[in-house]
């Protein structure tokens, strides 16, 4: 039987209804999500972006590393310190450190830097330094170029601080978004995060027990997560640091900077 054409054009308008109701519903959802989220949507120059638009992009190098860890050639870790520094916890790490002869890497906020200059000044030869933001800002809620500003004033407190210019960058809390590629990409960073972390809050008063739970954590190549400021209980962490370091030791392990794991790895 022959469709008529008005029978035909009535069934044309109920599809095209149906795929424009659709349409609409899928952009108040989008729209929705966006508004819950607090972020733009990842369309052009936004932070979600890893662009800037259609402008001239300024990339540094035109590529980025993100690594979380080596690759497990040798019996090596690196013991990394976020957060600092601060009066409080950071002239214990630095002694502990000093004490035992292991090298770390301390990922700073500038503006710590900045205040507490004199904790970290004349201290760091045998460690490195990254950035960890001006004042420990979600750089993946900015900008590019307010990212980029903000990895740049940390920059040259944290080097005017120790002496040494940091070439590595860990976002805090590990948020990466295109903003946060583009200005590390700009500064030459190389993008760090972690591939193991301290647990205190589950080793209350009992810096042993979270020394074993640590150790027992760690494989070659771990980059290890501690804070050297923070919450109370994060002192557990730190207060086992020759618990940690000893029995690693006697496993056979060797302590290294990031840098250092990394470059051995690759060698």
């Amino acid at each position: 039987m022959m469709i008529g054409d008005g029978t035909r054009r009535r069934a044309l308008l109920r599809g095209g209804g149906l795929i424009a109701a659709g349409a609409a519903a899928g952009a108040v959802g989008f729209t929705e999500y966006d508004r819950m989220s607090g972020r733009r949507l990842p369309l052009g120059p936004s932070p979600a972006a890893a662009t800037v638009g259609v402008g001239e992009q300024r990339p540094g190098e035109a590529r980025l590393d993100v690594v979380w860890g080596a690759a497990p050639t040798r019996r090596a870790i690196a013991l990394t310190f976020d957060d600092g520094p601060g009066p409080e916890w950071t002239p214990l790490v630095l002694d502990t450190l000093e004490r035992l002869e292991v090298p770390g890497t301390f990922f700073m906020v500038g503006r710590d830097a900045e205040r507490h200059a004199a904790l970290v000044r004349g201290r760091m030869e045998r460690h490195e330094v990254g950035s960890h933001t001006w004042a420990h800002q979600d750089l993946a809620r900015m900008g590019a170029d307010e990212a980029y500003d903000n990895l740049r004033r940390a920059h040259d407190a944290i080097a005017a601080a120790t002496g040494k210019e940091p070439r590595l960058l860990r976002p805090p809390w590990g948020h990466l978004g295109g903003s946060t590629l583009h200005a590390a990409a700009r500064m030459r960073y190389r993008l760090v995060l972690w591939s193991a972390q301290m647990l205190e809050s589950a080793y209350p008063d009992d810096p042993a027990g979270h020394a074993r739970y640590v150790v027992e954590q760690v494989t070659p190549g771990t980059i290890l997560l501690a804070h050297d400021i923070g919450r109370p209980e994060r002192l557990v962490g730190l207060l086992g640091l020759p618990q940690i370091i000893g029995e690693l030791r006697d496993r056979g392990y060797e302590f290294r900077t990031v840098s250092d794991l990394l470059s051995e790895a690759q060698a």
